[in-house]
């Protein structure tokens, strides 16, 4: 079985035709972005951390490992579980990339998301 294409961008970048589904992982609406420029597919917001861990994480580069085992705890808790699954069946479908606001997406929730997905 071919790994699923999971890829994690800023949703203020431009969309690319090579995008496949476009969700947003942030349980927050970014800020300045209208939903037309977003161009999503899915706002996904019930697959993101809880404010409390976003806030304790403040996305500290050194706290990340730790951050990244908290939240996949909190991924399994039923409402959470459902909406991982429910990006499980996009990343199966064809190419998926996981949106999110913060400026480093390669210490964000969407690639928490990403590492997951991808297997």
């Amino acid at each position: 079985m071919a790994t699923p294409a999971v890829i994690v961008r800023r949703v203020y970048d431009a969309p690319l035709d090579t995008d496949g589904a476009r969700v947003l992982v942030d349980g927050l609406w970014p800020r300045g972005l209208s939903k037309q420029k977003a161009a999503l597919d899915d706002w996904n917001k019930e697959v993101a951390p809880s404010t409390a861990l976003r806030q304790w994480y403040g996305h500290e580069p050194d706290r990340f490992e730790e951050f990244a085992r908290r939240y996949g705890l909190e991924l399994q808790q039923p409402e959470r579980a459902a909406a991982l699954d429910r990006l499980r069946a996009l990343a199966a479908a064809g190419p998926l990339t996981l949106l999110t606001a913060t400026r480093q997406p390669e210490i964000s929730e969407a690639e928490v998301l990403a590492r997951m997905l991808r297997g």
